[in-house]
């Protein structure tokens, strides 16, 4: 079923996903989490109160109840899954796709993700092959439960002092816009209205005409920052004070001087394979443990709780938090990013500079390449640079990742759509263009070559 990703259930609302499917979802997701009741939340999609419908009627047929915590982030329904003790959760979001898609996130106790490999195929294959059979005894009920006010109250403790800061806030008319005020308080806000058809703009912070809104605002108001939700609000984006796009992955650095530098935890920052070299270069000043996984929260929720690790974040604009049950945030890092940003400035320090400071790389960008043969490309551009020189690392468990002296590039399958993707970084603008130049021949004119190197 095309609706069954890698991290969660997604796809186009009446073709991959309609409320036959949903409903089918919610009577067999019993057989793959079973507990007796499931909360549940929503975003703001159009088509997401006919979904939620479904997908409530079918636990309810099978005789679970349903807690319904309404229109929430994302974000909340994991804390509120961990913090209340639910067995399972379901949140329906499409997250940043477009205005016409829709699905569901789906988590089990403490908040844990459950993705294709640890249920989603079990489940996937219930709803494609077995009919649901007339509800037995009794039938579930919905109640409605209300988490805000203890969920404001959390986010709350990691505000800081702000006054001194001019704030531009984009919410994409997505769900940050439920909390973002009380918790940022005056800034200069734009689409932070709910509405389910995005009529500014995609809810996508990483696509270049999603952040045009944004920088203009920054630049218009003299901003010292500007920040970009997604539209659950589980991703954000920031954009320094000259209009610039920053690299979510330098966040991850930045976050450091919070945890590790002003709080003291313990315990390993987790990237994804595609994250800046720089991150671990400014984190030694705390001798701190960088580890690289997979991408995705399927992965990298329980690659940290796995490691105990204080916090983690990857390049799509994800965070994720010990203290906050190993998931992701976009408020939470925030207000965290704000804080940090309103002490350097009190000391004359811009975000930009803060950006330059940490890192002395350039960078090309994630590079998406449409094809059809993405293991054989994958092989060619691996093979080429091994037969060069041998890497100083080479990691193979999401893609390929080779790490060179004073530079790196990473080329992966994308787990969601019909791409090829491909990052690099580089010390100097000459080296950065030959191996995009490079790769894009490869990708253009794939090999057959077989590695013989031993990495």
């Amino acid at each position: 079923m095309n609706a069954f990703k890698a991290y969660d259930i997604r796809g186009e609302w009446g073709t991959d996903l309609n409320p036959d499917i949903a409903y089918r979802i919610g009577y067999f997701l019993p057989d793959v989490l079973d507990t007796d009741t499931y909360l549940v939340g929503r975003d703001m999609r159009l088509s997401s109160p006919t979904l939620y419908e479904a997908l409530t009627r079918g636990l309810t047929d099978r005789g679970r109840d349903v807690e319904s915590i309404g229109l929430s982030t994302t974000p909340m329904v994991y804390w509120a899954t961990a913090r209340y003790g639910y067995g399972a959760s379901v949140q329906i979001t499409a997250s940043h796709n477009p205005k016409n898609h829709n699905g569901l996130k789906i988590s089990a106790k403490d908040a844990k993700p459950v993705g294709y490999h640890t249920g989603l195929n079990r489940l996937e294959t219930l709803v494609e092959s077995d009919k649901p059979t007339p509800a037995n005894g009794k039938k579930g009920r919905i109640t409605e439960m209300y988490a805000n006010t203890d969920y404001l109250e959390f986010q709350r403790q990691f505000a800081g002092d702000l006054s001194n800061l001019s704030i531009a806030v984009d919410c994409s008319n997505g769900m940050a816009s439920l909390f973002v005020h009380d918790l940022i308080g005056e800034a200069h806000y734009i689409n932070d209205t709910l509405d389910g058809s995005f009529p500014n703009h995609e809810p996508n912070p990483l696509e270049p005409k999603a952040q045009a809104q944004i920088k203009a605002l920054v630049i218009k108001e003299k901003c010292d920052i500007g920040l970009l939700f997604d539209g659950d609000a589980d991703r954000i984006t920031f954009i320094d004070e000259k209009g610039r796009f920053i690299s979510p992955d330098l966040i991850i650095a930045f976050l450091g001087d919070y945890f590790i530098g002003k709080q003291k935890q313990k315990g390993i920052v987790l990237q994804d394979i595609r994250s800046s070299r720089a991150i671990q270069e400014y984190l030694n000043r705390y001798n701190a443990k960088v580890e690289t996984w997979r991408v995705g929260r399927a992965y990298a929720a329980l690659k940290l709780r796995e490691l105990d690790g204080c916090y983690g974040g990857e390049l799509a604009g994800h965070y994720y938090f010990r203290d906050f049950y190993y998931s992701d945030s976009a408020l939470l890092a925030a207000s965290i990013v704000l804080r940090l940003l309103a002490e350097r400035k009190a000391k004359g320090v811009t975000m930009s500079q803060i950006i330059d400071e940490i890192t002395p790389y350039y960078n090309s960008g994630e590079i998406n390449f449409k094809i059809e043969k993405k293991q054989e490309t994958m092989n060619a551009v691996r093979d080429h640079f091994v037969n060069i020189e041998k890497p100083e690392r080479f990691l193979d468990f999401d893609g390929y990742r080779l790490d060179y002296p004073d530079w790196w590039l990473n080329v992966r399958p994308s787990n969601t759509e019909p791409y090829l993707r491909f990052l690099c970084e580089a010390k100097s603008e000459t080296k950065l263009k030959e191996i995009i130049d490079t790769v894009k021949r490869l990708v253009n004119t794939p090999t057959q070559k077989t590695l013989n190197s031993q990495l």
